[in-house]
C-alpha cells in the first residue's frame, strides 16, 4: 500500500533501488614470515585441505537420554566428520589477507525509480545533505573500519600483531600508502589515538572523494597478522543449501581456486559496521547499517518500526513529509542507501 503524505501526489516509488558504493573485492590469504612483509608478494596461497576427525558427543540431551546406561552407548557410536580446514605452513607465522575496494560516486542516486517526482525529492533531500555534512562523518567510520582490521574477523582476535597497510592505487600502481598498527585502534568506538589521526584522516578525506565524485578511488588493503608458526586461520564458510551424496562435509570453506579467501560480502559487512545511532548501542556497540538493525548473530533488530528509527520511516518522514530526522539518523540514511539494496514500496 502506497505511503500517504501531506502532498497527495507525492508518493514512494513501488520500484526504488540502489547500488552499493562501497565495492570491496574478495580477500586472498597467504602466509609468511613476520620480519619479511615487504617482500609480501612472493609469500605462497593458503590453501584449503580436508581432514577427517573423530568428535565425541557434547550437544544437549533430551531428558529421556540421561539416563546413564543410554549415555554410555551414545557416547560409544563414533561422531564422524569431514570437514575443511585452512592453515599456516609450520615455517609461516604470519597470515597476509588482501583486498580492492572501489569507492564509487552517485550516493543516494537510485539505479532504479519509477516515480519521476519522487526521485526529484530525493536527489533534493541528499544534495541538502551532502551541502550541509558532506561524507565526512560516514568516510571517516569506514576509514577507521578498514584501519582496525575489523574485516578480518576471527582472524583478528587473539593475534600478537596486526598491520595493516591501505594504498591509493592509479593505473595499478600505489599513489600513497598509510600503515596502522591495527590493535590500536578501537572496534567499539571511533576514536583514534593522536598518532594515527593524520593517516586517517587522509584514507577518510579519499573515501570522501570517492563518493562524492571528486576522483576515481580506488584501494589495495592488506593486512599482515602475526598468529604463530602452523597455527589454523579463518576463511568464509560456505552455506550448502543442497549437498550431495557424496559431498558429506560439515564444513566447507570459500576458495578462489585453491586459494582460502573471505567473501566480498562479509568484507562489506564489517566496513558499514558504522551504526552506533541505534537504541541499544550503549551495550553492542557499533552494528553493520541495515534498514531494520539486524544483528543475526544475536537474533534481533536494533531499529524497530514501533520506535520508528528505522530506515523505512526516517526515510518517509523525511522526504515525503518534510521532517528531517535527528544528524545522526540523517547519517544512518545516508550509509543505507551507499549500502544499496531494494527499497521500494508495494502496491
Amino acid at each position: 500500500m502506497a505511503t500517504k503524505t501531506a502532498d497527495a501526489d507525492l508518493k514512494t516509488a513501488s520500484v526504488l533501488a540502489f547500488e552499493r558504493k562501497l565495492d570491496p573485492s574478495d580477500a586472498l590469504f597467504s602466509a609468511g614470515r613476520w620480519e619479511q612483509r615487504d617482500t609480501s608478494r612472493d609469500w605462497a596461497p593458503v590453501p584449503v585441505r580436508t581432514k577427517s576427525v573423530r568428535g565425541t558427543i557434547s550437544n544437549r540431551l533430551k531428558t529421556k537420554d540421561m539416563d546413564p546406561a543410554k549415555l554410555d552407548a551414545q557416547i560409544e557410536k563414533p561422531n564422524l566428520q569431514t570437514v575443511d580446514v585452512a592453515a599456516l605452513p609450520a615455517d609461516a607465522d604470519t597470515l597476509k589477507v588482501a583486498f580492492t575496494l572501489r569507492v564509487l560516486q552517485g550516493a543516494g542516486t537510485p539505479s532504479a525509480c519509477n516515480n519521476a517526482a519522487y526521485q526529484a525529492k530525493l536527489r533534493q533531500t541528499v544534495e541538502g545533505y551532502v551541502k550541509a555534512h558532506g561524507f565526512t562523518e560516514l568516510s571517516r567510520r569506514y576509514a577507521h573500519n578498514l584501519a582496525n582490521g575489523r574485516w578480518l574477523w576471527r582472524n583478528r582476535t587473539g593475534a600478537e600483531e596486526v598491520e595493516v597497510r591501505i594504498e591509493h592505487l592509479v593505473q595499478g600502481r600505489a599513489d600513497k600508502t598509510w600503515t596502522f598498527d591495527a590493535l590500536k585502534l578501537s572496534l567499539r568506538h571511533f576514536d583514534a589515538p593522536g598518532e594515527l589521526t593524520e593517516a586517517l584522516d587522509g584514507v577518510a578525506q579519499l573515501i570522501e572523494q570517492g563518493l562524492s565524485g571528486e576522483s576515481h578511488v580506488l584501494l589495495g588493503v592488506t593486512a599482515f597478522v602475526r598468529v604463530g608458526g602452523g597455527q589454523e586461520v579463518f576463511p568464509s564458510q560456505e552455506l550448502i543449501l543442497d549437498r550431495t551424496n557424496n559431498d558429506k562435509k560439515s564444513k566447507t570453506l570459500y576458495k578462489v581456486g585453491e586459494v582460502a579467501g573471505v567473501h566480498s560480502q562479509k568484507i562489506g559487512n564489517a566496513l558499514r559496521t558504522i551504526d552506533t545511532w541505534h537504541v541499544e548501542a550503549g551495550p553492542l556497540g557499533p552494528i553493520a547499517v541495515e534498514p531494520y538493525g539486524s544483528v543475526t548473530t544475536l537474533g534481533k533488530a536494533c531499529r524497530q518500526p514501533k520506535a520508528k528509527d528505522d530506515f523505512y520511516n526516517l526515510l518517509d518522514n523525511w522526504l515525503l513529509k518534510d521532517k528531517a530526522p535527528p544528524v545522526e539518523q540523517q547519517h544512518f540514511v545516508m550509509a543505507t542507501l551507499i549500502r544499496g539494496g531494494v527499497f521500494g514500496d508495494a502496491e
